[in-house]
């Protein structure tokens, strides 16, 4: 059985859920406190919009740098908004086309969303990552290094991208299994790693509309959806957060690259970001937005 069809049977920036509570006692991770860095800016290309299923979501936008590369780096962007309808890919235009600028390829991606579409929305992630190998290679004119894949998310896009950076990880018969397309790294900015302790500890209202249930109603979902259930990780992966972030508590990246640092994964690190807001990624003007720019480039540019 293939994950599409195991998987379908089965702003203010707001907002992946409610104000965090999640104050429990944070574990001994030491943490990189980022400075501040200076904003990336420049002319934005206009992207190409494509799609890579038959769903009017399953779209995405194509950005390619203004130069002569053969072989590109790939990042792909997932969006937040607490799997929701409210927002759109159009979430990360201004961060795709600055990344674009540093002479990186980006596939910003759209993906079914809304209350209890958890199988949808995964599977959509899954695919659109899989279409770098189809339909964006071929509009990208073959120029695109499939091995050099890097993945970026915020918020509930963040929880995505975790996903589908461990996705490999998972049982054969479990969805987003073998895949083709493997991300190198990963930056996740303000992501929720651990959906149970969102809801137990964090009291977010998104995650169970997202899943249909409660933990106790629907554990498996929970396991299913968690990126802290697939560790070790083999590739390195940078968590963002702000220390003032009131929606998702700095906690759960704290958890996340703790739990994969004892799990003896490849390269988990911690970047606090002193003052940062939980919409502070979206904003040009905010060092938030400064040193992730610089992080994604950065792990993009620099694989092999």
């Amino acid at each position: 059985m293939n994950r599409r069809h195991f998987l379908s049977g089965l702003l203010t920036v707001a907002l992946v859920g409610c104000t965090s509570t999640d104050t429990d006692s944070s574990p001994n991770t030491a943490e990189t406190y980022s400075p501040a860095v200076q904003p990336v800016s420049g002319p934005a290309g206009d992207p190409v919009r494509l799609k890579y299923g038959y769903q009017s979501d399953n779209i995405g936008d194509l950005y390619l740098p203004d130069n002569d590369a053969t072989s590109l780096p790939v990042v792909v962007m997932i969006h937040g908004g607490g799997w929701q309808q409210d927002l759109d890919l159009s979430y990360f235009r201004q961060m795709a086309a600055a990344i674009a600028d540093e002479g990186i390829a980006v596939w910003n991606v759209e993906y079914r969303r809304g209350p209890d579409n958890w199988a949808n929305t995964l599977t959509d992630v899954d695919d659109a990552t899989e279409a770098l190998a189809t339909v964006v290679q071929d509009a990208a004119g073959g120029r695109l290094d499939l091995n050099r894949v890097h993945v970026t998310g915020h918020s509930a896009g963040g929880q995505l991208a975790a996903w589908v950076a461990a996705r490999h990880l998972m049982p054969v018969d479990a969805p987003g299994a073998e895949p083709k397309i493997r991300p190198r790294s990963a930056t996740i900015m303000a992501g929720v790693f651990d959906m149970k302790r969102a809801v137990t500890l964090g009291g977010d209202k998104f995650v169970p509309v997202f899943l249909g249930g409660m933990p106790n109603q629907v554990p498996g979902r929970y396991k299913i959806a968690s990126p802290i259930e697939y560790l070790p990780l083999d590739i390195p992966v940078t968590a963002l957060h702000g220390d003032a972030d009131r929606t998702v508590s700095v906690n759960q990246s704290r958890v996340y690259v703790d739990a994969a640092t004892k799990a003896g994964s490849t390269d988990a690190e911690l970047v606090v970001l002193p003052g940062a807001g939980h919409g502070s990624f979206l904003d040009p003007t905010d060092r938030a937005w400064s040193t992730t720019l610089s992080t994604i480039t950065g792990r993009a540019q620099t694989l092999l």
